[in-house]
């Protein structure tokens, strides 16, 4: 899934979550296979934005989300133990190698575009795209393995490339519905849902904690869009785009503008968010919309503190047990 493909730009930017295993976003399978990755954690998103628009910002419900530097630990975990699980099927692979390739945000709740661009600096050189350095981590686990190795690993046939109707040249996707992998492979049954189910079995993941809390965050986000506050900072934000001889309801609809004619890196896509970010600062609308999905979001946490205290416990177990692996 490209993080900021124009057509589901507004879903998205709100809701791009880092996965867990076999689809983790912490690497990529090619470069890792070749050596050209090397761990930096200096180019690790930071967990509390440091700069710009959102600088210090942080939503109560991130405090029940992993951090990237979590991830890393038990998508480092998991791929030990897939590795592991992969060579009892007698094949050898080099699968990614966690925090290689970070993504633009520490978590799901993707503070630094929740509310649209909020770094002008990156804004000026990239427009609404992003640098490609984070783009990289988009790039599915499954890319370079063989048809067996994807089946062993992640229990389902791998999908096929096939290029969109009326496509020229090599761009295309893997579409089709999955299909169940072979039942085994040299002479050993595979376990249900690969090699990566099995994995995260092993550290006891549980992908609806993070399912749940991303639900609560996207509702924290639409029911404080018709706030007063937030629907005034909205029309002042308009009102100053318009000023500057620009048509966009919200942040959402510039950026999707940014996206019409390319890939959100073109010269109008850049002063658009150029125009988008000042108008952001002169409105105060980041400071204003955080805000209110803050208090939001404080309500919802105590309406499910029980469920959120489970989720917190459970992902205090996973990294604890991913710490283990050796």
């Amino acid at each position: 899934m490209h993080v900021l493909r124009r057509t589901t730009v507004a879903t998205t930017v709100m809701l791009a979550a880092i996965t867990l295993g076999a689809c983790s976003s912490s690497g990529s399978a090619s470069d890792a296979a070749k050596g050209k990755a090397p761990i930096d954690r200096a180019n690790w998103p930071a967990e509390v934005p440091t700069s710009e628009l959102v600088k210090g910002l942080e939503l109560p419900l991130e405090a029940y989300l992993p951090s990237y530097a979590d991830q890393v630990a038990v998508d480092t975990a998991l791929r030990t133990l897939q590795t592991r699980c992969m060579s009892e099927f007698g094949l050898t692979v080099d699968l990614p190698r966690p925090g290689a390739n970070p993504p633009p945000h520490s978590n799901a709740v993707s503070i630094e575009r929740r509310y649209g661009l909020s770094d002008r600096a990156q804004a000026q050189k990239y427009g609404y795209g992003l640098p490609k350095e984070l783009t990289r981590s988009l790039e599915s686990v499954e890319h370079g393995l063989s048809d067996i190795e994807v089946e062993v690993l992640t229990g389902r046939k791998k999908p096929e490339f096939a290029p969109p109707e009326g496509a020229k040249g090599s761009q295309g996707h893997f579409g089709g519905i999955p299909q169940p992998a072979r039942a085994e492979h040299n002479g050993k049954k595979l376990h249900e849902g690969g090699c990566a189910g099995w994995s995260k079995r092993r550290l006891k993941v549980n992908e609806e904690d993070a399912g749940f809390v991303s639900r609560l965050a996207s509702t924290s986000l639409s029911e404080s869009r018709p706030l007063k506050p937030v629907q005034k900072a909205l029309k002042s934000w308009s009102a100053c785009m318009k000023d500057k001889g620009r048509e966009a309801a919200d942040p959402y609809r510039a950026m999707e503008q940014g996206y019409a004619d390319g890939d959100g890196t073109t010269k109008n896509a850049i002063e658009l968010a150029l125009d988008d970010i000042d108008c952001k600062e002169q409105t105060r609308l980041i400071e204003v919309w955080f805000q209110e999905e803050s208090a939001v979001q404080r309500r919802l946490i105590e309406e499910n503190k029980g469920q959120l205290a489970a989720v917190k416990k459970r992902m205090g177990e996973v990294l604890a047990a991913a710490k283990a692996v050796k």
